[in-house]
């Protein structure tokens, strides 16, 4: 995971409309995507009550890993929502951290 953060660029959220996402699920493992999707509600249901934001890595069609800071109000089988009306597709998300 420590080699997963050098990689990465840290974006505003805003930046999120202007990116493109593959088709394709990052992630392969079931038991990761059971656990990523786990970590998503969480974050979601932290982010509602205490106003917490996360840390989301993520990755880009291109292959490029950015990473974003903010608060989850919302998630469904698709998308997890951001706090600034922003959607990011799950099947992109490699990891999310509690801040």
């Amino acid at each position: 995971m420590q080699e997963l953060k050098k990689n990465t660029q840290l974006i505003n959220k805003e930046r999120i409309a202007t990116l493109k996402f593959s088709k394709t699920d990052v992630l392969q493992d079931p038991d990761a995507k059971s656990r990523r999707y786990y970590a998503a509600n969480r974050a979601t249901i932290l982010s509602n009550t205490f106003r917490t934001k996360s840390m989301i890595t993520f990755k880009t069609d291109t292959g490029e890993l950015k990473r974003v800071e903010a608060a989850l109000w919302g998630l469904d089988k698709d998308f997890v929502l951001l706090r600034s009306g922003m959607f990011l597709p799950i099947r992109s998300i490699l990891e999310i951290n509690y801040c």
